[in-house]
């Protein structure tokens, strides 16, 4: 038993004097690389369509509806034979009407403003 509180008692001892040098990396300066050679696949289109100055190359933002007349309607891109579109039909309006545009089929809004799918190639 006394052997054994002996060995207790020294290995406490030693660890208590360890010593850990601290690390400093003050002179080491980390840089993170550029996100663009990181990036694969979608993302990446979406960084270099960005950098070449397209702000929107999803066609995510929203898109000021003009006249909307049957003769001149909103032209909304799509890379597709169809795409659902949202329209708010007046500025304080709590909800959106939506519908699908087809390719070739103008539509017409509830509120009166025509709309037509026009082709915009896929990023």
């Amino acid at each position: 038993m006394a052997s054994l509180c002996r060995r207790l008692a020294l290995s406490q001892s030693v660890r208590k004097n360890i010593l850990y040098p601290s690390v400093r990396c003050s002179s080491v300066k980390v840089t993170m690389g550029d996100p663009l050679e990181h990036a694969t696949g979608l993302e990446k289109r979406e960084l270099l369509a960005k950098a070449a100055g397209n702000d929107n190359p999803f066609d995510m933002k929203v898109i000021k509806r003009g006249a909307g007349t049957k003769a001149q309607p909103n032209e909304i891109p799509s890379a597709f034979d169809a795409r659902i579109v949202g329209c708010i039909c007046e500025e304080d309006a709590t909800v959106v009407n939506w519908m699908w545009l087809h390719k070739g089929q103008p539509r017409r809004c509830e509120c009166g403003h025509w709309f037509t799918l026009v082709h915009k190639a896929p990023l």
